[in-house]
């Protein structure tokens, strides 16, 4: 029987939620051309869409946005947050965003032109997306058995050293603006990234002179991973990790609505000025004054407690063994799971539990209506919906080595009880799993297509 951790806090609010009836549901899906995307949040019973801006933030958090400085240029809550931003992280400079995804848009437009590529462990959608909107070559790079589910390396997020050397070899350093790497690796199951690997990365990118970034979303879980399976540093805190993790870096990307546990914001820093100034001007034209950049104030005061509350150990014991407590269940009843466990999230493995599927008509998109369809739950495809591609010179289609069916979990929001719901209805699914069809596009755009796509069942 898998063990539950205990919660390192206590709950004094609630929201109510309900379960709408199965016929319900398959109105609500029709509606929404079996995208989840396109439904309403109170037709989803535990949404498990992502765990980005979905937390729930503590009463320390809450006070702090009282304290928020609404001032235009120069507020103060931006002033707390360059202190914490300062001593967690150790960049020159900074500017605050409204999201990820707008730092990593302000990042390529100074640094991504037609033609240029830019290599990561593996990007996720968002970053993939803005490389490929500024006419950028994203490349995964990303070891081998981060592609096999069931082997049990513990950094499956780390970056292939050799292929790495011999993709630069191959298009040339001077056609590589930056090189990336994302901690932790959440287009391949949230797996971690060493320190030791890190180390290998940034000594590769500035040998060759290309800038290092991190996109560092769970920046905090890739640490406890670090701290829990790389000896060298079972001694060492979360900060101290953290600190010689960017230390090796030249600069980074976040969403501050994962590890900093807030609902909207995130930054852009780095440490080379002049980049700082053509950032800045950016930032004024798309997203505000640096000193705000698209935020309220109390939302900067509200990251700037929510990145020390992200990196307390006894929080992040408890994230990471909830997220080992639904990995376990779902084991138990035969799912077939990407292990070991990453830290945010729980990934089917819908290639192995649908095989009669075939990529072209999308296994893990057929996996995430069911669940819904089942029980109320909505989880996200990251397979050939999310990320195939065609291969600008031979035209064929490029598939990921998985299609997977993410479970992200809310910090702070589901009980035990909303876990062995989510492995029920999981197994319910399962044992009619021949049955299952599969989907095609009805409608797609070009970039970021899951957002915004409908399907038909084949």
């Amino acid at each position: 029987m898998p063990q539950y951790p205990p919660e390192p806090f206590r709950i004094k609010s609630v929201e109510h939620v309900g379960n709408i009836s199965r016929k319900e549901r398959e109105r609500a899906l029709k509606a929404a051309g079996y995208n989840v995307f396109g439904l309403r949040s109170d037709q989803i019973f535990i949404d498990l869409l992502t765990d980005s801006g979905t937390g729930a933030m503590s009463d320390r958090q809450w006070a702090a946005m009282m304290r928020g400085d609404e001032s235009y240029a120069g507020a103060s809550s931006y002033y707390r947050l360059k202190e914490a931003i300062d001593k967690i992280f150790g960049f020159k400079f900074f500017v605050p965003t409204h999201q990820g995804r707008a730092a990593e848009n302000i990042l390529c437009s100074q640094l991504v032109t037609p033609g240029v590529y830019v290599p990561n462990n593996m990007h996720f959608d968002t970053t993939q997306g803005n490389i490929l909107a500024r006419g950028g070559r994203p490349e995964n790079l990303v070891i081998d058995e981060a592609a096999d589910p069931s082997n049990p390396h513990p950094f499956k997020g780390n970056m292939d050293i050799e292929k790495l050397e011999a993709f630069i070899a191959r298009v040339g350093a001077e056609n590589i603006p930056l090189g990336m790497i994302t901690i932790t690796n959440n287009a391949g199951g949230g797996q971690p990234v060493s320190l030791e690997n890190m180390h290998q990365v940034s000594e590769v990118y500035h040998t060759h002179g290309i800038p290092f970034f991190i996109d560092a979303c769970r920046f905090a879980e890739n640490a406890y991973f670090i701290k829990m399976r790389e000896k060298k540093y079972k001694r060492r805190s979360i900060l101290e990790i953290t600190q010689e993790t960017f230390g090796l870096s030249d600069g980074a990307t976040m969403s501050a609505k994962k590890d900093a546990i807030v609902n909207i914001g995130g930054f852009l820093a780095m440490n080379d000025e002049e980049l700082f100034q053509g950032v800045s001007n950016e930032l004024i034209l798309r997203e505000g004054f640096p000193t705000y950049g698209g935020l309220a104030g109390r939302d900067l005061d509200a990251i700037a407690v929510g990145l020390w509350e992200g990196m307390d150990e006894a929080y992040l014991e408890y994230r990471i063994g909830q997220t080992a407590y639904l990995a376990a269940c779902l084991r138990e009843v035969g799912i077939p799971i990407i292990e070991p466990p990453g830290g945010h999230a729980v990934y089917i493995d819908a290639g192995r539990m649908f095989p009669h599927i075939p990529k072209e008509q999308f296994p893990g998109q057929a996996l995430a209506v069911e669940l819904y369809l089942e029980g109320g739950i909505r989880g996200v495809e990251l397979g050939s919906v999310m990320f195939s591609q065609v291969d600008p010179e031979s035209g064929e289609t490029r598939h990921p080595p998985l299609e997977l069916v993410r479970l992200a979990i809310p910090r702070r929001v589901y009980t035990q009880a909303h876990l062995d719901t989510i492995a029920d209805v999981v197994a319910r699914v399962k044992k009619r799993g021949k049955k299952v069809r599969g989907y095609r596009f009805t409608y797609a755009p070009k970039l970021l297509r899951h957002f915004t796509a409908r399907f038909e069942p084949v």
